[in-house]
């Protein structure tokens, strides 16, 4: 099998070579978070560690982790490493604990997010004769944009559908005759869905290859988008606070996800330690940016849940390959795409009612859609008096609900004692997917 490569000198180096790469990368990126992060200057501080004390790739492991709550408590600008006037590009996520987590790029963390982005769209079959139709979502989240700006980068057409209007999106594909479809493996399903209910054949369809990321799937997820839109489904890697879309992603030999190891450095390490474990053994990725100019980040923990392989793929690449992410080391659970920290959840409710009820999320699926159910338990002196005006109540909730994670969410009242507090036998997340 002939496999395209984008950027044959980076994704073909020699390993003893891309670790003095590596190395001088991470030791510039350390003397940059030290002089312009308070936050990492703290840190090193605390442990008496200088950037210049950074001899070898095993040296990071002296320095500690980087979570999102760090990240959060950082709004908007603190985790900046350049002078605002520097960031040309600026992304936040929802759903984190507490604030959103603010993401920064300068004009040449563009140009690397849209050669690493190339690299996964080359890696896929994706070349300068394609139609890539975009149904991921465009705005303050990256979902879009770097793969939207590989494709431009290769130099394919790309169509920017966004999310939603799927009997659109279908007669987009079939009309303006799109070969690569870029969405989360749910809402291919549902593309897959509406052209049965339109009579559209996709074997008729020009689709060839579909990149698929955002939320959890598995390889019978795969195989049912595969048998009904007739393409081949590959997997990729995207993480917001990291970049986005580019991290890694996978080619047709689907032996894992190669990780753009010239630009970000992994640890996998025992959830539970911090102990950093070795090839081949699953635990929680932990990345740190070393190009990354705006917003980088050391040791970051992803909470995703992996482990890494680095024996030679048949394609040729000699870097790294993520494992299919198999879960999460924490309790943020994701749904159409978003991350959700269940905490966030009881932060809003507490600040709309005045103090924080029993609440639980409940995640489900209806046909090929996630759902998120948020069900509140109702006690006199808590939404017991507003009980008389509930559907107004119920959609102001819902609503607040919405803006502070990013997922419309459905909202229950329950009994009082319906749902028992976390710890006891009521889990504060029930995850009907598994």
């Amino acid at each position: 099998m002939s496999v395209a490569i984008y950027d044959r000198e980076a994704e073909q180096m020699d390993r003893d070579r891309l670790a003095q790469l590596q190395l001088e990368r991470l030791q510039a990126t350390l003397h940059r978070v030290y002089k312009n992060v308070k936050f990492y200057k703290r840190k090193f501080d605390a442990l008496g560690f200088l950037p210049e004390d950074c001899q070898s790739l095993e040296d990071l492991r002296r320095l500690p982790f980087t979570t999102r709550h760090d990240l959060a408590q950082a709004y908007p600008y603190e985790m900046f490493a350049v002078p605002l006037r520097e960031v040309v590009r600026i992304h936040s996520s929802t759903g984190s604990p507490g604030n959103p987590i603010v993401m920064g790029y300068t004009a040449r963390d563009l140009r690397n997010w849209a050669k690493l982005a190339a690299r996964v769209l080359t890696a896929a079959g994706v070349d300068r004769d394609d139609v890539v139709q975009v149904t991921l979502s465009y705005g303050l989240l990256t979902s879009a944009f770097g793969l939207h700006y590989g494709v431009e980068l290769l130099g394919a057409s790309v169509i920017p559908t966004g999310p939603g209007g799927t009997a659109r999106q279908v007669q987009i594909m079939r009309d303006y005759r799109t070969t690569v479809l870029i969405s989360t493996p749910g809402y291919a399903l549902v593309i897959a869905q509406q052209m049965e209910e339109m009579g559209v054949d996709p074997k008729n369809l020009f689709l060839k290859v579909g990149l698929f990321a955002g939320e959890p799937w598995t390889e019978a997820q795969r195989a049912e988008i595969e048998s009904r839109l007739y393409l081949t489904a590959l997997d990729n890697y995207a993480l917001s606070e990291a970049m986005g879309p580019g991290v890694a992603g996978e080619c047709p030999y689907r032996q894992g996800m190669h990780l753009n190891e010239d630009h970000f450095l992994a640890e996998i390490v025992d959830p539970a330690t911090g102990e950093v474990l070795p090839p081949g053994e699953l635990g929680e990725l932990v990345l740190t940016t070393i190009t990354r100019e705006a917003t980088p980040l050391v040791r970051f923990r992803t909470g995703d849940l992996t482990c890494l392989d680095l024996s030679p793929c048949p394609c040729g690449r000699t870097l790294a390959r993520l494992s299919r992410i198999s879960g999460r080391a924490d309790n943020v659970v994701v749904v159409k795409g978003i991350n959700i920290f269940p905490e966030r959840v009881g932060q809003i409710l507490s600040a709309f009612a005045g103090e924080e009820p029993v609440y639980q999320l409940v995640i489900g699926r209806e046909g090929p859609l996630d759902f998120l159910e948020i069900r509140v338990e109702v006690r006199e002196g808590l939404f017991f008096d507003k009980m008389t005006s509930q559907r107004q109540l119920l959609q102001t909730l819902a609503h607040k609900l919405a803006q502070g994670i990013g997922v419309s969410p459905r909202v229950k009242l329950v009994e009082p004692g319906s749902i028992l507090r976390q710890g006891e036998t009521s889990p504060l997340v029930l995850d009907l997917r598994k």
